[in-house]
């Protein structure tokens, strides 16, 4: 197998790692890691292939995440949601959006505004972690700081400690160098 980063294809997706097996016939496969796109396919396919089938599998992808995220309305709506079954109803953001300029921080929120704004990154994660963040930030609008008070708002949330360990490993996945396996694909 060999590994071939490419450039960032410009889907704001981040950059795009072609791997060639030997042992791969005919399929084609691609996943997320992290802020990447692995694309996995035979080793025996040109150049003008490869181009062709990371356009068609990032169309792939991206369709499949479209599917899984949820659009301004039903944020908002999934943020009350959270609200009234977590902390009984007493956080009430006057907003809540997905914004593309967090790049260190899962989410934010301006508690004098109600506010609440949602990394991009976070779009394509499993339900459970975005609702963590987002009921993160929803605590926060109740209490500041990190502090007793605002940990015992989050302890009614059954995942959150398997959320926080799932964001912990991207970003752990996102600071270390890539290394392909010594069994192939």
């Amino acid at each position: 197998m060999t590994v071939e980063p490419l450039n960032s294809t410009g889907t704001g997706r981040g950059a795009v790692e072609v791997r060639r097996s030997t042992r791969r016939r005919r399929t084609v496969s691609a996943y997320r890691d992290g802020d990447r796109t692995v694309v996995l396919i035979p080793d025996r396919m040109t150049a003008a292939e490869e181009e062709r089938w990371i356009g068609v599998m990032l169309d792939r992808l991206a369709a499949q995440e479209n599917r899984r995220m949820l659009d301004g309305s039903e944020l908002a709506r999934r943020a009350t949601e959270l609200s009234e079954q977590y902390l009984q109803g007493r956080a009430r953001p006057s907003s809540v959006r997905w914004v593309t300029n967090q790049h260190t921080r899962w989410g934010s929120c301006t508690p004098a505004e109600g506010s609440i704004r949602l990394s991009h990154r976070l779009q394509g994660m499993p339900s459970f972690v975005v609702d963590y963040v987002l009921l993160h930030e929803l605590a926060h609008l109740l209490v500041p700081g990190h502090g007793p008070d605002f940990w015992r708002l989050l302890d009614t949330y059954p995942r959150t400690e398997r959320a926080r360990g799932f964001l912990e490993g991207v970003a752990a996945a996102g600071r270390l160098p890539h290394t392909p396996s010594a069994q192939g694909e």
